[in-house]
């Protein structure tokens, strides 16, 4: 048989059901065996069968009676009112994923009742903070797309609608600059793709020295530094091999000294360092400069993230850069961190070794 209804409904009739088999049991038991028991006992006193079967009938049958239809009605309310004792909980929550449903990530319930109500009630309430989280990040990312796509495409624009008019001539300089925007928006383009997790043609990986990658990204970066008087020193020795993408792994440290040369002052210093430890081999770019507020610090991998909006859109970052370092590294199978003082900044990622 089917049973319709919500679930206080099927509460209540499963616990009707229940008291109704036990009293039928319980009726059963006083009626039946009750009656033989006490018409045994009359007739041993000299009373015949038939007298003490209507003794039975008129004292102990109307009361179990009595008694069976005040229970009915007893065990009627009872399960009603804890029937709805316990949907009202589930009901909370389905009301609630249904208004998350219709768009409102805000709608929260209560952790009370039963074990396995606060239980279900924490679960919908951690569910509805990741989506409510996921919006935000969503929505942050879309403006910061919108305004990373809206620079160079406006440059272009301008570009063209000059050279349309007759403003500016068609100078090599000029189809430069258009190129760089071209490229600008490229990177861009190729940066997402990262982010995205597009494989592409990506290769296999391969056994890398990790310490000459760190000096030859050293090395490309070295008169970006020095055109902004930044010391930099490198330690790095040979000997330390991971197995991982060559590539990716100068896209890692050419992301990570841009970064360095973004953020220190004019005079500053960036240490690189690459090293075995017991964990693996660690890489550290550490720079002087302002230190990163202890809220930022954890939200600085986040794609779009920025710490100080303006300045970092006036040295042209695109807010990617740590992010696709981070999703190279967990790929690779290692992890990343930072920390951040008044005299350091650092960033760092670790990789299992292969030796």
């Amino acid at each position: 048989m089917k049973v319709r209804g919500g679930i206080a409904e099927r509460i209540a009739l499963a616990a009707i059901v229940v008291a109704g088999i036990a009293v039928a049991v319980v009726a059963i038991g006083v009626l039946r065996v009750g009656s033989e028991s006490f018409a045994a006992l009359m007739v041993a006193a000299g009373d015949s069968a038939g007298h003490a079967n209507e003794m039975f009938d008129a004292s102990v049958t109307i009361v179990v009676g009595v008694a069976l239809i005040v229970a009915a009605i007893v065990a009627f309310v009872l399960a009603a009112v804890f029937a709805r004792m316990l949907a009202r909980p589930i009901q909370r929550v389905a009301g609630a994923a249904a208004l998350v449903a219709a768009g409102d990530l805000t709608a929260r319930v209560p952790e009370e009742g039963a074990s396995e109500i606060r239980a279900l009630a924490a679960a919908y309430n951690t569910l509805a903070d990741r989506l409510e989280e996921q919006e935000m990040l969503r929505r942050e990312f879309v403006v910061n797309a919108s305004h990373e796509l809206r620079t160079p495409l406006t440059n272009l624009q301008g570009y063209l609608e000059a050279l349309r008019d007759g403003v500016l001539p068609p100078e090599p300089a000029l189809f430069d600059s258009l190129r760089e925007e071209v490229d600008r928006l490229g990177r861009l383009a190729a940066s997402l793709d990262v982010l995205a997790g597009a494989e592409g043609e990506r290769p296999r990986p391969t056994v890398v020295d990790l310490g000459a990658v760190v000096r030859a990204a050293a090395d490309l970066a070295a008169p970006a530094f020095a055109r902004r008087s930044i010391e930099l020193t490198v330690d790095a020795t040979d000997g330390l091999v991971v197995e991982a993408r060559a590539d990716e792994l100068a896209q890692v440290m050419a992301n990570l000294l841009q970064n360095a040369v973004r953020y220190t002052p004019g005079g500053g210093s960036v240490r690189v360092e690459a090293a075995r430890t017991d964990g693996g081999l660690v890489v550290r770019v550490a720079n002087t400069g302002s230190a990163i507020p202890p809220d930022d610090l954890p939200r600085v991998w986040e794609r779009f993230y920025r710490v100080e909006k303006s300045r970092d859109r006036a040295h042209g970052g695109a807010g990617v850069g740590l992010a696709i370092v981070k999703r190279l590294i967990e790929d690779a199978g290692g992890r990343v961190g930072a920390a951040s003082d008044e005299a350091w900044t650092t960033f760092w990622f670790r990789l299992p070794t292969t030796r």
